[in-house]
């Protein structure tokens, strides 16, 4: 079986449940399956620092998630049209990754959740793209050829999967948004394994 990393960090659970259906998309794959993973908030406090394990939840990604995966699907919510500080940190801290070129190769696939339908999804998208393309990954959008994109009357771009939770964060993930996801995972997936494929 080969991994592919879904790393995601997730404030109210709308980019966590984007993730579980974009691993159930990867997982549909014969021989993929998904490692999700989180990363700790940020604390504005200077001595302060999460546990060890998160209460629930992924766990915590370590840096040999990036090397062991043969792809990558990155999630955060959206923070004024960029990803959260948390996801931002972390992806900062991937200097020796780089270095290494341990994602130099692989593709990636990006997804996000705002509370409104123009909080800065695609801004945020594109945002979590370009450390990517700075690892040398190869990046998966998704093609109108999926029917819900050209539909969705909320989340979906052609950038990644996004949803549209609301104000209050009340809103759950709408039919179209939930089949992008799940279609993404699979994209992502197929295309690693024909990356694994010799020439």
């Amino acid at each position: 079986m080969q991994d592919i990393l879904v790393l995601y960090y997730s404030q109210h659970g709308a980019t966590a449940e984007l993730a579980r259906l974009i691993a159930r998309g990867i997982e549909s794959v014969p021989g993929c399956q998904a490692r999700l993973r989180t990363v700790p908030k940020v604390s504005t406090v200077c001595e302060a620092s999460a546990p060890a394990i998160p209460a629930s939840g992924a766990p915590y990604v370590e840096k040999s998630d990036l090397a062991e995966c043969i792809a990558l699907a990155l999630g955060s919510p959206t923070r004024f049209g960029n990803m959260a500080a948390a996801m931002k940190y972390f992806i900062d801290s991937t200097s020796g990754e780089w270095m290494a070129g341990a994602l130099a190769g692989k593709p990636a696939c990006v997804f996000t959740s705002s509370s409104s339908m123009h909080g800065g999804q695609e801004s945020t998208l594109l945002s979590m793209m370009l450390p990517l393309l700075h690892h040398g990954m190869l990046l998966v959008g998704l093609p109108y050829s999926e029917p819900q994109l050209a539909a969705t009357q909320s989340g979906g771009t052609p950038y990644g999967v996004s949803h549209v939770a609301g104000v209050q964060n009340d809103r759950p993930l709408s039919a179209d948004e939930s089949k992008l996801a799940f279609a993404q995972g699979k994209r992502l997936a197929e295309a690693a394994l024909r990356l694994q494929q010799p020439l």
